[in-house]
């Protein structure tokens, strides 16, 4: 479920009577986190709930909706479709406010922020994929209407996909608004459940890795323990909305594993989208040459198995540098005091020789001395 608020989070869906009270239960749902003015990010169910400033508090929710309006267990709208090919469904929306609110229900487009989370366009966005596809049963692309708190309403919409559209995964949401005006400021509180439509034909599941850098951090005298910081772009060149799992580690000189692998994942990356992230593979020494590398095993992310797709995994690494500075400084402290001993060495053999020939000398002088003290007696 998509979800934007220009401030606080929304309460969750307490009570709510449609038909019978298993619908009470099945409704429930929270709005989401806070996001920036116009946006609608990706939330989760069982969010904690917030109360506004004042005793009044604005809630939105959503659900999809099975034939007889009752929440029927699906987080999201999953649609498999040929060109041309039109499906209808339904959804609900609820108050979960104290207070009536005005209501306004309409479909638009998903991409990934800068983050790499689902996110929504704009309210002021007009979509150009499947949001665009989507129309009530009035024809309208959008309905407003006003709801009571505690009270749901059953919306049914269908998706004319059109003939001529691209094979492939088409991602957006069903977005539920709620203006709440302020004394200097108007919220626009949006909850939206998204929608993952595919369009049969050519299926091109693909993920890549455009960019892959490394670096070394730790502590320079502790040559025993580090980790490498790994700076990577995933893209998505295909026409398949896929998130992915990782798997990093680092290796050494031929090809020694300088420490375990580790896992991770990326999460979904829509067609034509792409996303920057970071990790850490921990408890990497200073083996001063390091390769690390990464796996990706990219996979659909849906409950529905019929919407599974081959995809090959994709590898890349980078060079890295880890100086043991510890095991450095000791070596230079090693070859000076080796140094130092035999330029002490060599200095003692010169001196030595020197005083053998000062010796040398002065035993020939004294001895040419006596020599001529004994011929001067003679």
């Amino acid at each position: 479920m998509f979800s934007s608020t220009l401030r606080h989070r929304l309460p969750a869906l307490g009570a709510v009577s449609l038909v019978t009270a298993a619908m009470i239960a099945g409704l429930g749902m929270p709005s989401a986190a806070t996001a920036a003015p116009g946006t609608a990010v990706l939330a989760t169910d069982d969010a904690p709930a917030a109360e506004s400033e004042s005793a009044v508090t604005v809630g939105v929710a959503t659900r999809p909706a099975g034939e007889d309006g009752r929440p029927d267990g699906r987080s999201r709208f999953t649609f498999a479709a040929d060109p041309g090919q039109t499906v209808t469904d339904r959804v609900l929306v609820g108050n979960t406010g104290t207070a009536r609110q005005d209501f306004t229900v309409y479909a638009t487009d998903a991409f990934n922020d800068d983050a790499g989370e689902l996110s929504l366009l704009p309210t002021d966005a007009t979509p150009t994929s499947v949001g665009s596809w989507i129309r009530f049963d009035d024809g309208s692309d959008r309905v407003t209407f006003g709801l009571e708190p505690q009270e749901v309403r059953l919306l049914t919409f269908t998706v004319a996909v059109p003939a001529d559209a691209t094979p492939g995964d088409h991602v957006g949401g069903v977005v539920a608004s709620v203006l709440e005006s302020g004394a200097q400021v108007t919220v626009d509180r949006r909850v939206a459940t998204s929608v993952f439509a595919r369009v049969a034909g050519d299926l091109q599941p693909q993920l890549s890795l455009t960019s892959y850098e490394a670096s070394y951090q730790g502590d320079w005298w502790n040559p025993f323990s580090g980790r490498v910081q790994l700076h990577y772009t995933v893209s998505n060149p295909g026409n398949v909305a896929l998130a992915a799992n990782l798997t990093s580690g680092a290796r050494t000189w031929l090809g020694i594993p300088a420490t375990g692998e580790q896992g991770g994942k990326v999460p979904v990356v829509l067609p034509g989208n792409s996303a920057s992230y970071e990790s850490t593979v921990d408890g990497v020494g200073q083996w001063l040459y390091l390769n690390p590398f990464t796996t990706l095993s990219p996979f659909v992310e849906s409950p529905d198995a019929s919407m599974q797709v081959v995809v090959t995994p994709i590898t890349r690494d980078a060079v890295a540098f880890a100086v043991p500075w510890t095991v450095l400084i000791l070596g230079v402290l090693a070859a000076l005091a080796v140094l130092f001993s035999r330029w002490r060495r060599r200095r003692d053999e010169v001196r030595a020789r020197e005083w053998m020939d000062f010796v040398a000398e002065t035993a020939a002088a004294d001895a040419a001395a006596l020599a001529g003290t004994r011929a001067d007696g003679s």
